[in-house]
């Protein structure tokens, strides 16, 4: 880990873009053409009203890959945190909690899709002219769905579990094996959209039965009987490490049953009819996905790289990144814009012919609604970019504002003002939209880059050491902010003549990690309610989760090494089984922590209970998010102490005390 951190802050920086990103490249490339194959074998061996089903059951595969991605990112979240805080078990908990949900909740999917498959197609936007075709490739595609959810859940955690090739290789050999099958079933058995979907599901049972022989070869775990048992907590803890990716497929559900139902409504009233425009902006939304995918892969790829140097400060690296990803993702939307708006006949013919109106319907589709593709070389990459430097909130708001905030609203007010044409336009205005909003931010954030490398001061605690303990005792300080908890634990520390452990954390972290002391100190102990939206779906974990487990690791080494007072950081969870650890929370009523926030912090007095609540809010959300506890339980402590009710200094003098008996126990 150490070399790789290095290289992450010295190789050059084409060279690392290069590495990482490629692999992003080839898996979101893979998952693009996966999806549209099928649409071009049916469209020329069926027709376009074969590729119009296609897009109204469409939908459904989108539900059911967003539960197997929220599954499958947050099981590999889950590995990649219980590992890191060496707790095999546990890891192979979450695995298996992961596993086992995707095969309860495909099966319910499957059946209730079987069972109300006509009423979804309806909600889809389904028109009488395609429902026949719909419910052929259907009905196979529903069977197929356990298939490809437990193979999809499955792929994330392999490339987890330290085995990315494997991953990729099953991936790209599921998409050749249904590239190689839809024209065997379509032309030699002339089984139309019905032996595009056998294609598809055969590949998937492929994907499926490679997966399922690898659970026995797992590097990092072994699952058992037990690590299969359903446990509530690990699996809401799963369920809520891929939110994110849950939340994204499911705006692009969302999208599609509006986009389906709108283009079949102004459809019908204009000349083209309702089946061509649902068939046709499908078809352009999945070319135009094949853009994206390669911006995508090439920003996600370059995620470890911003988010490395970010937390360095090295901000001359950080903006040669932004340039070379932007520059790049430009290049690329300009070269598909291009495309788009000179040969779309060309384009929409690869997915088979059609009348007169079909062609004249698609060259307008190509050069409307994807007008401001170029706009994506901008957005798509910073929402990325917020995304690896812990911008929670901004990388949230720019990854949905394209499709929730600016493309359905849009949509119906165009939509009932200029009927079909309208339902295009949004297309454009959303892309300008998000570009404009992902400018302004951008712009702002280069601004603060270009104030250099400013170096933060040393934050090292200076408590000197005269033991005065006879056995290892640790004691870990939980605190409200404005508690006054940290100085209590300092007292301690003196009194007892132990070390203090705080803000030393931060300055074993800058030097182990390579990130920056005053990053660290902003984004530990902090998360709030947004930071969930950045796990899994790009890249991983977040900066958040690898310092907490680097910090994990601190604590337990120094715990192991010497009696000490440690001060938050989850340290009462992470040290919970030790017999010689004393945890204490430090509480104090709202009047007091103003008062102590405006003398002591220098806060002014209006802002200052706004402050506190944040601030305590922050931390909460971390200590629930890592333990799945609540941070001012009392159960979870062994001393719970209002340090206004004695003040500090006798508060500090009881806990010691309360240390001394302790140590006549051990």
């Amino acid at each position: 880990m150490e070399k790789e951190e290095n290289i992450l802050g010295t190789e050059k920086i084409g060279k690392l873009i290069r590495k990482f990103s490629i692999p992003c490249i080839i898996s979101m490339l893979v998952n693009s053409l996966y999806n549209i194959v099928d649409q071009i074998f049916i469209g020329r061996g069926v027709g376009y009203l074969g590729n119009g089903a296609t897009n109204i059951v469409f939908p459904l595969s989108m539900i059911a890959l967003a539960f197997s991605l929220m599954l499958g990112d947050g099981a590999s979240a889950y590995l990649s945190l219980k590992l890191g805080e060496k707790k095999d078990k546990e890891a192979a908990k979450g695995v298996g909690n992961g596993i086992i949900m995707s095969v309860i909740i495909s099966i319910i999917f499957c059946a209730i899709t079987l069972t109300f498959l006509p009423q979804l197609l309806n909600i889809f936007g389904c028109t009488d002219a395609l429902r026949e075709y719909a419910l052929r490739y259907g009905r196979i595609i529903a069977i197929g769905l356990p298939f490809m959810m437990i193979g999809t859940t499955l792929n994330s955690i392999i490339r987890a579990d330290g085995s990315p090739r494997f991953s990729m290789i099953l991936m790209v050999s599921g998409a050749i094996l249904n590239t190689i099958l839809d024209p065997i079933f379509i032309f030699v058995f002339k089984m139309g959209v019905e032996g595009a979907a056998i294609a598809t599901i055969i590949s998937q049972f492929f994907v499926f039965i490679f997966g399922v022989i690898y659970i026995k070869r797992f590097k990092s775990i072994t699952l058992d009987k037990e690590a299969l048992k359903i446990k509530f907590n690990t699996a809401r803890r799963v369920v809520m490490l891929g939110i994110s990716s849950f939340i994204t497929q499911m705006s692009f559900v969302f999208v599609m049953a509006i986009e389906n139902n709108l283009l079949g409504k102004y459809g019908m009233d204009s000349e083209y009819g309702s089946e061509i425009p649902i068939t046709v902006l499908g078809i352009v939304m999945k070319i135009s996905q094949i853009l994206n995918s390669i911006i995508i892969g090439i920003a996600a790829g370059s995620q470890p790289i911003f988010g490395y140097n970010y937390g360095a400060r090295k901000f001359d690296r950080v903006k040669q990144t932004l340039k070379i990803v932007l520059g790049t993702s430009i290049v690329i939307s300009t070269i598909a814009f291009i495309l788009f708006q000179t040969i779309p006949e060309k384009l929409i013919s690869i997915f088979g012919s059609g009348d007169a109106m079909y062609m004249k319907f698609a060259c307008i589709t190509f050069r409307t609604y994807l007008l401001l593709c170029i706009c994506n070389g901008i957005q798509i990459p910073s929402g990325i970019f917020f995304q690896a430097i812990g911008k929670s909130l901004i990388s949230a708001i720019l990854s949905l504002s394209r499709q929730i905030l600016f493309l359905i609203p849009a949509m119906i007010a165009f939509g009932g003002m200029y009927g079909l044409m309208g339902v295009l336009y949004a297309g454009p205005f959303a892309d300008g939209l998000a570009f404009v909003l992902a400018t302004i931010l951008l712009i702002k954030e280069i601004r603060y880059l270009q104030k250099g490398n400013a170096k933060s001061e040393a934050l090292v605690d200076d408590t000197s050491t005269d033991n005065k303990l006879d056995k290892h005792i640790v004691i870990t300080i939980s605190r409200e902010y404005g508690s006054g908890g940290r100085y209590v634990g300092r007292l301690i520390a003196d009194i007892l003549g132990i070390k203090l452990y705080d803000k030393d954390f931060i300055v074993k972290l800058a030097e182990e990690t390579g990130l920056s002391e005053e990053y660290i100190e902003s984004n530990e102990q902090k998360r709030d309610i947004l930071a969930s939206l950045n796990n899994g779906y790009y890249n991983g974990l977040n900066n958040a989760d690898e310092l907490f487990i680097k910090e994990s690791e601190l604590i337990k080494e120094v715990a192991d090494k010497e009696s000490c007072v440690i001060i938050g950081r989850c340290s009462d969870f992470i040290l919970k089984d030790r017999k010689n650890v004393i945890k204490v929370f430090v509480y104090s009523d709202i009047e007091d922590k103003i008062k102590r926030a405006t003398e002591i912090y220098g806060f002014d007095k209006a802002k200052a209970e706004k402050e506190i609540k944040r601030i305590d809010k922050l931390r909460a959300n971390h200590y629930k998010y890592y333990t799945e506890k609540e941070w001012n339980n009392h159960s979870n402590y062994d001393i719970c102490i209002n340090s206004d009710t004695l003040g500090v200094e006798k508060s500090a003098e009881l806990i010691c005390d309360i240390v001394k008996e302790k140590e006549k126990m051990l």
